[in-house]
């Protein structure tokens, strides 16, 4: 099978990494991938903004699945173009990408579906919300109401920060009750109808250890997050994934693709924090290092509306990525930087490509804020992470930083379990 790939980050390198396994695989292409991916995948220089360009290439090489990894293209429709075409594809339609597109869409479905979430309102500008802010209490979550590349999120301590992030949004935002709990991420698939679990995960949003500093794209993860027991994980699909799937297709908007629910493990059960459309980043680089069996007939299943034909298959084993970023993430950062001894990829340990490219020279540069995703399996978090460390120190990059404390809680879980 020939497949089309879009996208150009740790994710997409991940998912190309898995796609390359698949004995069912002829060609990969990735439009316009990066430099992990191209190791992986043919990469074309296709504008992915064009959508007669991305389905004149389709045609053009006979495609026979275009996978969408990142969330712009979904809300801006690229999915209905090739669907419309008749090219098969796995992503959300735009009106179904609405679910990450729009933190009011998602939040009124909530409430017309009885979905367990925080306490909220919608507003369009600042002024409306600044004389409304006071029945939230504090803290408070800002909440711009788009896509905002995981960073549009505040959650202010005090008035003077809620007041500040609101201003700073003056556009259409929600404003929600501060819930308490620890988070977790949870995936599924759909095909429009059917829906089916796809793991879980904890991802780190602030820049700083003991989750400190502004919120981020995601500074790492672990999969599973063992704190989503199965009892938990029964009650998101019967209480928060299956009604969602269920009222986007009474709605004629039918979801088929990546369902990602950012969750809280409140006292009361968990509750819906936010929807995204895809895999996240960097959540999918630690699931498909733990998926055994095969991804692409999954995808094409979905894509079909076959979902039921199908199952993944993990791994026992504990996944954990550790992001090293670029000076000045998640503000301006520092690009064009030279990064050398990335370790060849092992058994157990690889490094996706996350934001870097080759220059001239064919040096490994730093392109973007996110960089790196160092990924490794072992037995428990403990030991990925020890693992995943000892990959980050060999790296040459006096430029890049990351967290030393991923997966930190469940470390700390392990160790007063005695595992």
């Amino acid at each position: 099978m020939k497949i089309l790939l879009i996208g150009s980050g740790g994710r997409e390198d991940a998912l190309a990494w898995k796609l390359s396994q698949s004995p069912l695989l002829t060609t990969l292409y990735a439009a316009p991938g990066n430099a992990g991916i191209c190791g992986r995948a043919e990469c074309v220089a296709v504008d992915v903004t064009d959508h007669a360009a991305v389905l004149a290439f389709a045609r053009d090489k006979a495609i026979d699945l275009v996978v969408i990894g990142p969330e712009q293209p979904l809300v801006d429709g690229l999915a209905d173009t090739l669907r419309g075409a008749g090219v098969r594809v796995f992503g959300p339609s735009a009106a179904a990408a609405q679910l990450e597109g729009s933190k009011g869409f998602t939040k009124d479905l909530c409430t017309r579906a009885g979905i367990p979430t925080a306490a909220y309102a919608r507003f369009d500008g600042a002024a409306a919300a600044l004389a409304d802010m006071d029945r939230f209490g504090l803290p408070l979550v800002v909440k711009a109401d788009g896509l905002a590349a995981g960073k549009g999120v505040v959650i202010a301590e005090n008035r003077g920060e809620a007041e500040a992030a609101i201003r700073a949004v003056d556009g259409p935002m929600v404003l929600e009750a501060f819930l308490t709990g620890e988070e977790a991420s949870f995936f599924a698939i759909a095909d429009g109808t059917d829906v089916i679990a796809f793991g879980s995960a904890q991802d780190h949003k602030r820049v700083g250890e003991g989750d400190t500093g502004p919120n981020t794209g995601g500074m790492g993860a672990y999969s599973p997050a063992r704190v989503l027991t199965p009892a938990l994980e029964a009650r998101v699909m019967d209480e928060i994934v299956r009604p969602t799937v269920r009222a986007m297709a009474d709605a004629g908007t039918p979801f088929q693709g990546v369902l990602f629910a950012g969750l809280m493990l409140t006292a009361d059960g968990p509750q819906l924090i936010e929807y995204n459309a895809r895999f996240g980043d960097p959540e999918c680089q630690v699931l498909m290092s733990r998926l055994d069996s095969d991804l692409l007939p999954l995808l094409i299943a979905a894509a079909d509306g076959r979902l039921g034909e199908v199952s993944p298959r993990w791994s026992d084993d504990v996944a954990l990525t550790v992001v090293m970023a670029a000076e000045g993430y998640p503000g301006t950062p520092r690009t064009g930087t030279v990064i050398r001894g990335v370790p060849a990829e092992g058994e157990a340990t690889r490094t996706f490509i996350a934001g870097a490219k080759r220059d001239a020279q064919g040096n490994l540069v730093a392109s973007g804020g996110r960089v790196l995703c160092v990924t490794a399996r072992a037995k428990d978090v403990t030991e990925a992470r020890a693992r995943a460390y000892a990959v980050v120190d060999a790296i040459d990059w006096p430029e890049g930083f990351c967290r030393r404390d991923i997966g930190w809680r469940e470390a700390a879980r392990e160790h007063a379990s005695g595992r």
